[in-house]
């Protein structure tokens, strides 16, 4: 009975073993969806109505088609980020300045905020929008994450202090994502509920997709990797030609692979 079980047990630690390998070794194929030639210096994405954001020369655009807008503010010096998670509320974020610029959709100013104008003191290394009017925002004078009303130009502090730097950080409307140098990556929301989320794979860049889902780069290869509830993962490639990428983008089943001047999207399927 006892070397029966012993072979059981063997059978089944082959097998997950083998499951495992398979995980990591299967591919996720892409299909070329369009491609087209991009006068840009970085390309940040598109929205839901077909527009493409881009930053050329420090000016910020968005394009379809004909239609193009632009934004630029001199005074502020360089663009550090913009988040167009809401396209009717864009942020961009000038980090010499310590400001930030709220655009509309048409990227007409509607408020320009200095954070150290502002009677709390704040120096804004990370930031994002959020709901009701808020702004993610980490201040680096107390290491915290924080929400920023800009209507009634308040700000609170959410989050604890953060014990270590933080090397990547994405936001949406309800979660501050961020992964630190030791690749410990964590959430928090808008209450200030803070989760770790685990360890993320070695990476050159990444963007997150949910608090277990996100698409990495590592060495001129793209993978997926998913967080079973188990606790188990899974680690695809990602099939595509291009072997060198300055960025890459996923939104609605669309992925984008943004090189020197072009840009090749592909339709996949994320499971």
């Amino acid at each position: 009975m006892r070397k029966t079980a012993r072979k059981i047990l063997c059978i089944l630690f082959i097998a997950c073993n083998f499951s495992f390998v398979l995980a990591q070794n299967q591919k996720i194929a892409s299909t070329p969806d369009s491609h087209f030639t991009i006068d840009a210096d970085v390309f940040l994405g598109y929205d839901s109505f077909g527009f493409s954001y881009q930053i050329k020369d420090n000016v910020f655009s968005k394009i379809k088609g004909k239609e193009i807008f632009e934004y630029k503010n001199v005074s502020l010096g360089k663009i550090t980020r913009a988040d167009i998670v809401n396209p009717l509320k864009i942020v961009l974020y000038y980090e010499d300045f310590n400001s930030v610029v709220l655009l509309d959709n048409q990227l007409n100013k509607i408020t320009e905020i200095n954070f150290s104008q502002n009677n709390i003191p704040i120096v804004v290394t990370a930031i994002g929008m959020s709901t009701q009017n808020q702004l993610w925002v980490f201040n680096s004078l107390n290491q915290q994450i924080g929400l920023f009303d800009y209507l009634k130009n308040e700000y609170k502090t959410v989050s604890t202090p953060l014990t270590e730097n933080i090397q990547f950080y994405q936001t949406d409307f309800n979660t501050f994502y961020w992964i630190d140098e030791k690749n410990n990556w964590f959430s928090c929301d808008i209450f200030g509920k803070t989760s770790s989320l685990g360890k993320v794979s070695d990476f050159d860049k990444i963007l997150i997709l949910s608090p277990k889902q996100y698409i990495f780069s590592k060495a001129g290869l793209l993978y997926f990797k998913d967080i079973h509830k188990d606790g188990s993962e899974t680690v695809s490639e990602i099939g595509i030609p291009e072997k060198s990428l300055n960025k890459f983008y996923y939104k609605d089943q669309i992925l984008s692979i943004f090189t020197a001047k072009e840009i090749t999207n592909y339709k996949i399927v994320i499971p």
